[in-house]
């Protein structure tokens, strides 16, 4: 039923923006400054990977985009590493010196890998879910699915990260690991933070939690970001 109503949301939106852009306003959105403008232009890009480049938006709220856009802009040869390609990795490419980003999806990484051919700072790796392990998703569809290899892509790689972007599956394994791995003064970026599993697993780590909650892009109902570092 879930699955039903996405699919339809997404048809409705598809036809909103094929209506709006033969009349000019979807490019008159796409020229305002404000934030509700983005956002009404953004929930026409839902589950549009190449609309979200041209709009160059991640999939998250819209004060975590501004905050990880001005962190960035401050870091000089920022590091990058993210659980869960997309949009959000060319958004990255084109503000960090070096982006490494690991996706489990064989299909969805074909559809992601030739937006990055420009970006040579850009590593994909590709870890697909293992029929045994130990850690499992929580996301219903998963089941079965194993991802020890997956959270442990991040140790196959040397070096500390100024961010780490945390927007794919086993998320709360995937941050057990990732704090270890921040340079000083670095952050992890954990998406949907509105689930109680995600809060939980940032309290038990006793990191410092800044959520930034509202707007988010392509969705017409608020969500929440968060990042994390930690406690100095």
């Amino acid at each position: 039923m879930k699955s039903t109503i996405r699919t339809l949301y997404v048809k409705i939106m598809r036809s909103i923006r094929f209506l709006t852009s033969t009349v000019g306003i979807t490019r008159w959105l796409e020229r305002r400054d404000g934030r509700l403008a983005k956002w009404a232009r953004s929930l026409m890009a839902i589950y549009d990977i190449d609309d979200m480049v041209h709009l160059d938006i991640p999939w998250w709220s819209f004060d975590a985009i501004d905050a990880v856009d001005r962190m960035l802009s401050e870091t000089p040869q920022a590091r990058v590493f993210e659980w869960g390609s997309g949009a959000s990795t060319v958004w990255l490419a084109k503000r960090a010196s070096e982006v490494i980003s690991v996706e489990h999806d064989v299909s969805w990484a074909k559809i992601v890998e030739p937006k990055l051919k420009d970006y040579n700072h850009v590593q994909s790796i590709l870890v697909p879910a293992q029929a045994e392990g130990m850690i499992m998703s929580g996301k219903h569809g998963f089941e079965g699915q194993c991802f020890d290899n997956y959270v442990d892509a991040i140790n196959t790689v040397v070096g500390g990260f100024d961010l780490i972007v945390i927007d794919g599956r086993a998320r709360e394994a995937c941050l057990e690991v990732a704090f270890r791995r921040l340079k000083p003064g670095g952050h992890i970026l954990l998406d949907d933070f509105k689930r109680k599993r995600y809060q939980i697993a940032a309290s038990n780590l006793n990191l410092k939690v800044t959520s930034f909650d509202g707007l988010a892009a392509c969705l017409p109902l608020p969500d929440s970001t968060a990042l994390l570092s930690r406690k100095d």
